[in-house]
């Protein structure tokens, strides 16, 4: 769409004075990139010079936002999902007037940051800065976020919008190189969009062919206008997007009356303007001191002159903040009428805008009654919950990679997220896991609290999703992800299926609660655990097949992470466990009594908060007396030994083989615990246990 348009450099006579305002903005937003890249010989400042007539077209013509308030509920959101050019959305949130975005923090970007020196502009952006909608670095991921607030607006569009009354109207603009259309998590995100016709989603693709090897040519030869219009999205084209605004302004305004997610194919020239324009040299690092320049003297500065931005240029871009202003207070004033007009749907609308769970939600929850359970998998039980929860929480959303009769997940037909019916809140992801998790954290980010989204697969099928995950705990995202067939006990699939050291990179993962009930009254404290968790995810992992009896299981207790379930006067030994291996432990424990060995129990759902709680309480559940404490589970033993003296635990993969049948193979059931451990006590022989360092039985 449109033709090129002429250089800037042809139009450059007398300085700045006869270029075009937009002209002069993009080249102001150059000079501004050529500065920061050049201050420090750093950073990804190609993709960003070539992708300067896009950034003013979308801030200065086409997107809905306030500079002076970041937060506003409604504003249109930007992903930039090649977030190497993170330069690029610095320069621009200083041009157009966010008020931490200073020239004293665009002068931070690639600062070595010695002696406690702090900066904003971080080599990739940041959701804890103003103007930065999701953490976004690890290609394609920004794609699949920008997919979750496209489903987020939606939702709420189709939830709280009336006639005349359109309170909900933000579109997701999110921005991408060639690396991020080659990662999977991309292409799963793109196709669940293309089937949702999500239409307020615009993908704006940088098309420069270069990627930081060579030419994009080396490696991919795909038609991705054909790939895009095959998943159904409707693709425009923009031929010069290095200078031609105007055409990707066009491009932008057509796309409002689209309905399908939309992908603008704009060419561009990676390090337009420099002597390695064009080529994988302008794609990190410095640029040629003659061609900055040379385009510093085009926009009427002084070559000499750093971070210094054309008056002329600079009031063009400030106008977005009045603008904004201007915005919100009339989206206010409609809010207003909307309240007055739909007083009902008004205080659930400021309800979920607020982020609050329902009380009546944790009154459920409390009075949920476990026993009434029996020995059902927690899987099932897990089930049960949801259902009751589900119907109350409006802010829970998601769903799961097409297992969710294997899950449990509850979903009711009249519920499914889908074109006609954009108020669900189920979300069919299909085999996706990656994306979804992924997309997850978009939902969450759209406003805080206002989505709790849940992801459901295997635990094993969480490998998939971890960098989806990773991200949600390192961005403080709340979401709750259901791992289910969480043991070798999901049997005859085989290894493959079997998650013997999935739950090791949770329970390392910073910022993430991995939370393994034994039975549904610990599930309970889960889910509160989980619903109560504003700026952390939760993964709740669960079996498939009945648990054993386990004594004493408390909600309460469950929530110190690791409590006593079962005590005795002069413990010679002490069995820690969780999940579905738990009662295994429980049997085991009563096996050794029996013969005169005292033992005492510990559930251990999660370490992870468990780690958090007082070292006198902690002192109280493993003492450090040198009597035995022997961990038990289906998994390697890796977090376990900042505990316990020894662990029963795995140290291969799976097997093909019933739940009972691998339980006995691998000495986890109760006589082979019972076993080990009277083996270990006759290795120790009445010595210090803890002075006798970690063992693996």
């Amino acid at each position: 769409m449109g033709k090129p348009a002429t250089p800037i450099s042809a139009a450059m006579t007398n300085g700045n004075h006869t270029m075009s305002d937009d002209m002069l903005a993009t080249l102001s937003l150059r000079n501004l990139l050529f500065d920061m890249c050049n201050r420090y010989g750093g950073g990804h400042g190609g993709s960003a010079i070539g992708m300067a007539a896009i950034g003013v077209a979308l801030y200065k013509h086409v997107m809905r936002y306030n500079p002076s308030n970041p937060a506003w509920f409604d504003r249109d959101r930007f992903v930039l999902s090649n977030g190497h050019a993170a330069m690029f959305l610095y320069a621009l949130n200083h041009l157009v007037g966010y008020d931490d975005w200073t020239i004293d923090q665009l002068q931070g970007y690639s600062n070595a940051k010695v002696d406690g020196y702090t900066t904003i502009a971080h080599g990739h952006p940041e959701i804890e800065a103003p103007g930065i909608e999701v953490t976004t670095g690890p290609l394609g991921q920004g794609i699949a976020n920008a997919v979750g607030l496209s489903i987020a607006s939606k939702n709420l569009a189709a939830r709280f919008n009336r006639p005349d009354f359109d309170i909900v109207q933000s579109r997701i603009y999110c921005m991408t190189g060639d690396g991020c259309l080659m990662e999977g998590v991309a292409l799963e995100a793109i196709a669940l969009a293309g089937h949702l016709q999500l239409d307020n989603l615009v993908l704006l693709y940088d098309n420069n062919q270069v990627t930081c090897d060579g030419p994009l040519s080396w490696i991919n030869t795909e038609d991705i206008n054909a790939t895009m219009r095959a998943c159904g999205w409707h693709v425009l084209d923009v031929s010069d997007g290095s200078h031609d605004v105007s055409a990707i302004v066009s491009a932008l305004d057509y796309a409002r009356n689209v309905k399908a997610p939309i992908f603008v194919n704009i060419r561009t020239t990676i390090g337009v303007g420099t002597s390695t324009a064009g080529t994988a040299k302008a794609h990190h690092g410095a640029f040629d001191a003659e061609s900055v320049a040379q385009s510093k003297h085009a926009a009427g500065l002084d070559p000499d002159q750093t971070y210094a931005i054309p008056p002329r240029a600079l009031s063009y871009f400030r106008e977005r903040k009045v603008h904004g202003e201007e915005q919100e207070a009339a989206w206010s004033a409609l809010l207003a009428a909307y309240s007055k007009a739909h007083p009902e749907s008004y205080s659930n609308f400021l309800g979920r805008q607020l982020g609050h769970v329902p009380n009546r939600v944790f009154e459920v929850l409390d009075s949920f009654d476990s026993s009434k359970m029996g020995s059902l998998a927690t899987r099932e039980s897990n089930g049960v919950i949801m259902e009751l929860i589900w119907n109350i929480c409006d802010a829970l959303c998601g769903g799961g990679a097409d297992l969710a009769n294997s899950n449990k997940i509850y979903q009711a037909s009249t519920d499914v997220f889908l074109p006609g019916n954009f108020a669900g809140r189920y979300v069919r992801y299909g085999i996706r896991e990656h994306a979804m998790a992924s997309i997850s954290n978009g939902i969450a980010a759209y406003h805080p609290g206002t989505f709790i989204p849940i992801t459901a697969t295997f635990l094993m099928f969480y490998l998939y999703a971890a960098p989806g995950v990773r991200m949600g705990a390192l961005s403080g995202l709340q979401a709750i992800h259901f791992a289910t067939h969480d043991s070798f006990a999901e049997g005859q699939n085989g290894p493959t299926h079997q998650p013997v050291e999935v739950d090791s990179l949770y329970r390392a993962m910073p910022n993430l609660t991995f939370f393994r009930p034994c039975d549904a009254e610990e599930l309970v404290a889960g889910w509160t655990y989980a619903l109560k968790s504003e700026t952390r995810p939760t993964i709740i992992s669960v079996g498939r097949d009945p648990p054993g009896p386990v004594p004493n299981t408390n909600r309460e207790r469950a929530l110190k992470g690791a409590y006593v379930i079962q005590d005795v006067a002069k413990a010679r030994v002490t069995l820690a466990s969780c999940g579905t291996c738990l009662h295994h432990a429980v049997a085991a424990a009563k096996q050794l009594n029996a013969t005169g060995i005292a033992i005492r129990v510990v559930s251990c759902p999660s370490l992870d908060l468990f780690e958090e709680q007082a070292e006198e309480y902690k002192r109280t559940v493993f003492p450090i007396d040198g009597q035995a404490i022997v961990s038990v589970e289906e998994y390697v033993a890796t977090t376990w030994a900042r505990y316990v003296t020894a662990s029963i635990g795995m140290t291969t993969y799976g097997y093909s083989a019933s739940g009972p049948s691998n339980y006995r193979r691998f000495e986890l059931d109760a006589d082979g615990i019972e076993r080990k451990v009277c083996a270990y006590l006759d290795d120790l022989d009445d010595g210090n246990a803890r002075a006798a360092g970690w063992k693996q039985l």
